[in-house]
């Protein structure tokens, strides 16, 4: 059961980053491996800056969704740094 709810968290996540920062989701797949990696971003990065969010399904689902838009970010400034 955890790894289904890890599944739907990501999709979550991966949905409202890429509605953020895109103006639409990038599929249900798509979304949920953003969501993923995004948690493992922010698991990472936000303790480092400082950034305590609060426990719970809601409060993974925004730290997945911070971690997936700075995936976003990151990901929309490669191309710009090859040119």
């Amino acid at each position: 059961m955890g790894f289904v709810v890890w599944i739907l968290v990501g999709a979550v996540a991966g949905w409202l980053a890429g509605l953020l920062v895109r103006g639409g989701g990038f599929g249900f797949v798509a979304n949920a491996v953003l969501g993923i990696v995004g948690a493992a971003v922010a698991g990472y990065v936000l303790p480092r800056l400082g950034f305590i969010l609060g426990h719970g399904l809601v409060g993974e689902v925004i730290r997945a969704a911070i971690g997936a838009i700075i995936v976003l970010v990151v990901l929309s400034l490669i191309p710009k740094l090859q040119r």
